[in-house]
């Protein structure tokens, strides 16, 4: 029995001895099958594994809150204590957690003890040590189970999810203005209290961002840290190289591998590559329906809240698009700035123009897969749809009839409410239907619009 635990304890201690080697050698013969990351031991591959299956097996007894790491809930416990036993000598905060105290008092002492190999850079703390050592690695452990799109940092994609959700969960108590992010919220807030907590010492001058200041200051040091890599020019200012490489590649420099198409942006490159891809990451809570882009979905949801966010100032009327506000400010303002160059009729929108043209081209692009019958409109097209299907999906709320079409109840629903909308220009006489309306203008007109080929009498209008 002391032989076969003599022999087990001499086989941990070569086990313990072998891996300590690996520290100093860089042996790292374990891998992630994931995204290609080696380690020295299985212990450590293990834990690393956790983060993409999001398996958090150490969970806390007391709250239910799961954890990767056995250290970590152990950490976690003591919030449940309330016990603070680590006192900080420099300036008297106390803490739960030794190491949490020693990480506190490098902003004293100013110390930086994890070093990185490539550039030289130090830090105070390991996780930033770490998050910094993936700007040369280029590894993305972390990974959206939605999209696919990966990640250098955990917070990354946790703020990446709340896209697919559409969450808001920061709100503004001054104008009730609803953020993703505590960091937007934050940067809100300041328009509000006209706060500009950035200062410089250089020159006193203030600014309501940390990014506004750290660009300031470039304007003292003279730092020109943004270099092209097509010509050598540098620059204070990354803005000022991101249009340099514009000139550089003709005015769009971010190219799409599929179809080479090019764009200014690279938030451009990414919303063209779904066309590729067919991907449809935004999904609607209120009806399932997908959509490939944020600000389509956000739209899209104004369908079901009713929500009408942009207001006439001329008569007050709301939309629900800004687009459809810019349409309607055209009425006011009697602008007609698209004209056809067939016969020089004006429309106050594009799309009027596009549907006029046909009139003299006889076009025909809406055509029906049910039967091959062309229209000029994509609305003839869809109340024609209705043909081949037996649905009335437009009731009318005064006596139940179903119709097929929107425009068959419109004109139906005249019927109780008496309405006359169609009055002849030449006598003044109203009607309920436009039909009737031009029946009725062949009186004045003399018009014969039908002809009986049987009848001598032709000459006689019907």
């Amino acid at each position: 029995m002391q032989e076969a635990c003599e022999e087990e304890a001499a086989k941990s201690l070569f086990q313990f001895q072998f891996q300590f080697q690996r520290i100093h050698t860089r042996d790292n013969p374990y891998k992630c099958e994931e995204y290609g990351k080696a380690f020295n031991s299985p212990s450590n591959l293990v834990k690393h594994e956790r983060i993409h299956t999001g398996e958090k097996p150490y969970k806390c007894d007391e709250c239910g809150k799961g954890f990767l790491q056995s250290a970590s809930l152990i950490i976690h416990k003591i919030i449940h204590i309330g016990e603070t036993p680590y006192k900080c000598d420099e300036c008297g905060k106390a803490f739960k957690c030794i190491s949490v105290l020693t990480k506190h008092e490098r902003i004293h002492t100013g110390e930086k003890p994890y070093k990185c190999e490539d550039c030289g850079k130090a830090f105070k703390w390991f996780s930033t040590f770490s998050s910094h050592k993936r700007i040369h690695t280029g590894e993305k452990p972390y990974i959206c189970k939605e999209c696919g799109k990966d990640f250098k940092e955990a917070s990354y994609l946790s703020g990446h999810k709340k896209i697919h959700t559409g969450e808001k969960p920061y709100k503004c108590e001054e104008c009730g203005k609803a953020f993703m992010w505590v960091s937007c919220l934050t940067r809100h807030k300041m328009t509000h209290t006209g706060e500009k907590p950035y200062n410089r010492d250089e020159c006193g001058k203030a600014f309501k961002y940390s990014s506004n200041l750290n660009e300031h200051k470039k304007t003292h040091t003279g730092e020109k840290a943004y270099k092209c890599g097509e010509c050598g020019k540098a620059f204070k200012y990354r803005s000022t190289l991101s249009k340099l490489k514009i000139i550089h590649c003709g005015g769009k420099p971010y190219k799409c591998d599929e179809c080479s198409k090019a764009f200014k942006s690279t938030s451009d490159l990414t919303k063209h590559k779904i066309i590729h891809t067919g991907e449809k990451p935004y999904k609607c809570e209120g009806c399932g329906k997908a959509f490939k882009r944020f600000s389509i979905l956000t739209r899209h949801k104004r369908i079901h809240t009713g929500e009408k966010l942009y207001i006439c100032k001329g008569c007050g009327k709301a939309f629900k698009q800004a687009s459809d506000l810019s349409g309607h400010k055209k009425i006011h303002a009697g602008e007609k700035p698209h004209k056809c160059e067939e016969c020089g009729k004006a429309f106050k929108w594009l799309s009027c123009l596009t549907r006029h043209k046909r009139s003299h081209t006889e076009e025909k692009p809406c055509t029906c897969d049910e039967c091959g019958k062309a229209f000029k409109y994509s609305s003839n097209l869809n109340e024609h749809k209705k043909i081949h299907t037996v649905e009335k999906p437009y009731k009318c709320e005064e006596c139940g009839k179903a119709f097929k079409c929107h425009s068959s109840v419109t004109d139906h629903k005249r019927i109780h409410t008496g309405e006359k909308p169609y009055k002849c220009k030449e006598c003044d006489k109203i009607f309920n239907w436009a039909s009737s309306l031009l029946k009725h203008k062949r009186i004045h007109t003399g018009r014969i619009s039908y002809k009986c080929e049987e009848s001598s009498n032709s000459s006689k209008p019907f």
